[in-house]
């Protein structure tokens, strides 16, 4: 064991929990991992996540970077490992669950202004800027085999294009689509379906993913020429931040390196190495970039490593040995 997966298993509970069964390889059900665990779900910070979580509908998403919007909690909650036997994550799933749109999406209240071409008015309604990363985060949490969760799914894959996942959004949003152009794919919408259909085993060598991975590769070989739907691979992308809500490196490599066929790709290890170089002597790496949102979390500040970044990058490394 090196010094920095120690100063991760010394780190706050959810690090601790991750990086025993995510860097040691030890079983959740293994006393160190499941203590770590019940601390983690102890936590106050955690706990105070899952009851916002729990106060469903939750309020109209009016912008899907909205970071203290509770679906990205719910995806974050996620991310720390929490699954269906833990307290409140089945009632909520099954009202998350009753929402799914007749074509298969998973719906979320939104409310668009008229001058983006909705209504100003609440409804339920999902784009591909939602609607992947509530499957993912049912997916992860354990409920992979329900019906209406495959049905996303297909739904899902259904959407792809040739370039990629496009600008789609529910029939009740009208004509709603992003800054774009019609033909372009949305980068965003483009990694959360990756993201998601990541999660399903029987998804994740698919041809879709395949054909969705490329589409990202290739919009990082192309960079400099081409920022689809406002979503470049610059500066901002590079900085390192968590969550993983947006569109940049950590978010990307995260989906990405769930896929072994790509693991040798000259340009998914151009990204790795720009992150490989991001950390300190002591192989810690500090945010780049915070949401206000998160201030309280150890990854809400810029001025020394964070166990929770460190921890993603490790895992992500991790994936390409």
């Amino acid at each position: 064991m090196d010094e920095t997966t120690q100063w991760l298993l010394d780190g706050p509970a959810w690090v601790e929990y991750g990086a025993r069964v995510d860097l040691l390889g030890q079983r959740e059900s293994g006393p160190a991992a499941r203590a770590a665990r019940e601390r983690m779900l102890a936590h106050p910070q955690v706990r105070d996540l899952l009851d916002e979580v729990g106060r469903w509908p939750w309020p109209p998403l009016k912008r899907h970077n909205d970071a203290a919007h509770p679906m990205h909690k719910l995806v974050f909650l996620a991310d720390l490992g929490l699954r269906v036997r833990d307290p409140g994550v089945d009632a909520l799933a099954a009202r998350i669950l009753e929402q799914a749109a007749p074509e298969g999406a998973f719906q979320v209240v939104v409310n668009l202004h008229p001058r983006y071409g909705g209504t100003g008015a609440d409804q339920w309604a999902w784009s591909l800027c939602d609607a992947p990363s509530l499957l993912y985060a049912l997916a992860r949490m354990g409920f992979h085999d329900d019906s209406r969760v495959q049905g996303a799914a297909r739904h899902l894959a259904g959407l792809l294009r040739e370039n990629g996942w496009p600008c789609a959004v529910s029939a009740s949003l009208g004509k709603f689509r992003g800054p774009g152009r019609k033909d372009d794919p949305c980068p965003y919408a483009t990694l959360v379906s990756l993201k998601a259909l990541a999660e399903l085993r029987e998804w994740r060598d698919s041809g879709e993913c395949r054909s969705g991975a490329e589409a990202v590769l290739r919009l990082w070989e192309e960079r400099r020429a081409r920022k689809p739907y406002l979503f470049g691979m610059g500066t901002d992308f590079a900085k390192l931040k968590a969550p993983l809500i947006w569109y940049d490196v950590l978010h990307v490599l995260e989906v990405l390196t769930h896929f072994a066929w790509l693991r040798d790709d000259p340009r998914l290890q151009e990204m790795l190495a720009l992150l490989q170089a991001k950390a300190d002597g002591e192989g810690r790496y500090t945010p780049e970039s915070v949401y206000r949102a998160w201030s309280d979390w150890d990854f809400g500040q810029k001025r020394e490593p964070s166990p929770w970044v460190t921890l993603l990058a490790a895992r992500i490394l991790r994936r390409t040995r």
